[in-house]
């Protein structure tokens, strides 16, 4: 059984009985009449938290408590163990006086891990813990499988993304993680709102396999016998709310991409996108700056965090380079010294640097190949790059000084692009000349990709100048909680199945 492997190599037997055991409890609380499955609420009063944090004004007082017992010490004719709740822990004494002899016998026969619920007297230890002196005791639910081993809990990584629940339970530090999560997306949500934005919600599934960069996964709708999709972005929806006459939209939502996993990618991952009319990406790059310092400043207490060993800096203005000068600093190629393609092509190869257009590169490509070769590894503070090339740009307005390139940005920490920003196309007619070559593009990769020609008849109705900004939830959480993968700030985490075996193992 899977659950075999919440436990150190040799200890299956040993779970096996426990796990019999717990059953053989279970059906003789049932026989009695007094199945805990069937209990429908408990009255709880208080929390862990509130009981401690209130003590002086507590002590004495009867209070309800609920939780999952986690260590349980036995003295006899009286007991301590402690609850576990949704605050943390608090410790009950119990004694067979004042419960009743059946009811302490009951408690005995009990098992870490199983759920009570305990009214008693706030009182102090000699030890000076705040505890619950135990009136009455009920059992909630009943655990039938044992939780890890207390001094080696459940540390294989990958059971622990599989069996979160348990994580959750054993590692105190993992549910704090997720507790921070809830508290930047607060934030994010207050710095937004408190700016005139408005939180909508757009379709997730597609009827169009648009033509943007990523895979998408595809379903099947059986009543309109159609193909869809989950959608790979919120843009394009978004940017019609704009044309509809929203000035500044914003929205928190979950992204599906049939792509690789890796540390900083999960097939599906929440972006939070925000457009604002009459703006640029100019415009965007200080919204960015002065959201992310406000929120680090609110959920962790100061302007510069630590990720990894790093000290991060949100405190201080962020750099800002173009991607030519970026390319120039870090590689010693000068856009602007290619008379051709064909020289940026040889710069390239002088650097030994692959284009994935090979021959066909124009400078534009190789510009880029060049910025994720020698550029994207040294930024480790705050950096906004901008001015991107048109080749990898299809939703970005053409800059009017240079039309080769787009007034485009993307900002990374950490050695890692965060998010994405464009003054957006709204030129119909340019749009489509560009979903044409990106779908043929793609086209040619084997998919099944289409203009989304809808798209193209909201601009036609006109949109204003607008900015708009896109930005990765998990990554943002990933650098304000230290943690190293994207698994460890998602609940749940793509996993593969794990497959049994002919003999059920």
């Amino acid at each position: 059984m899977e659950q075999n492997n919440t436990v150190r190599v040799g200890e299956e037997k040993e779970l096996g009985e426990q796990m019999k055991i717990r059953r053989e409890k279970l059906a003789a609380l049932k026989a009695a009449g007094a199945d805990p499955y069937q209990k429908v609420k408990f009255p709880r009063t208080h929390t862990s938290r509130r009981v401690t944090e209130n003590f002086d004004a507590l002590e004495g007082t009867q209070v309800a408590v609920a939780g999952r017992m986690t260590i349980r010490r036995i003295m006899g004719k009286a007991s301590f163990f402690k609850l576990l709740d949704g605050d943390g822990l608090i410790q009950v004494y119990i004694r067979r006086d004042d419960v009743g002899e059946e009811a302490y016998a009951a408690f005995k026969t009990c098992d870490i891990g199983d759920i009570f619920g305990v009214t008693g007297k706030v009182f102090k230890t000699q030890t000076g813990e705040v505890s619950v002196h135990a009136e009455s005791i009920e059992l909630l639910s009943k655990s039938l499988l044992p939780l890890p081993e207390k001094f080696h809990g459940l540390t294989n990584q990958d059971l622990r993304y599989r069996q979160r629940y348990v994580d959750l339970i054993v590692n105190p530090e993992v549910k704090e993680t997720f507790v921070k999560r809830s508290r930047i997306l607060r934030e994010i949500r207050n710095y937004l709102d408190a700016r005139g934005y408005l939180e909508v919600d757009t379709p997730v599934l597609h009827t169009l396999e648009i033509g943007a960069a990523a895979r998408p996964f595809k379903t099947r709708h059986n009543t309109l016998d159609i193909d869809m999709y989950l959608r790979i972005e919120t843009e394009l929806y978004l940017k019609r709310l704009i044309v509809g006459g929203f000035d500044k939209v914003y929205e928190v939502g979950r992204i599906f991409r049939n792509e690789g996993m890796d540390a900083f990618h999960n097939p599906e991952f929440t972006s939070i996108e925000m457009y604002q009319a009459y703006s640029d990406y100019k415009d965007m790059m200080d919204l960015i700056e002065d959201m992310y310092r406000t929120v680090a400043v609110n959920v962790t207490g100061s302007g510069k965090v630590t990720y990894q060993g790093d000290e991060i800096d949100f405190a201080s203005p962020w750099a800002r380079l173009s991607m030519k000068e970026a390319v120039k600093k870090y590689a010693g190629a000068d856009y602007d010294e290619w008379k051709s393609d064909e020289e940026a092509r040889a710069a390239a190869a002088k650097l030994n640097c692959e284009v994935p257009e090979g021959n066909a590169a124009t400078r534009g490509h190789v510009l880029i190949a060049l910025f994720d070769a020698f550029v994207e590894d040294k930024l480790l503070q705050p950096t906004i790059i901008y001015d991107y090339p048109v080749e990898n740009s299809p939703l970005a307005k053409r800059k009017a000084s240079d039309p080769a390139f787009t007034e485009r940005f993307e900002y990374f920490i950490c050695r890692h692009e965060m998010g994405n920003a464009f003054s957006e196309l709204n030129d119909p007619i340019d749009q489509k000349e560009r979903f044409v070559k990106q779908v043929e593009a793609k086209r040619a990769q084997g998919a099944n990709a289409e203009v989304d020609e809808d798209f193209v008849t909201a601009l036609e109705y006109g949109m204003p100048p607008t900015g708009g900004l896109g930005l990765g939830l998990d990554r943002l959480v990933m650098l304000l909680t230290d943690s190293p993968t994207i698994r460890d700030v998602l609940l749940f985490p793509t996993m593969k199945p794990v497959r049994k075996t002919e003999n059920g193992q």
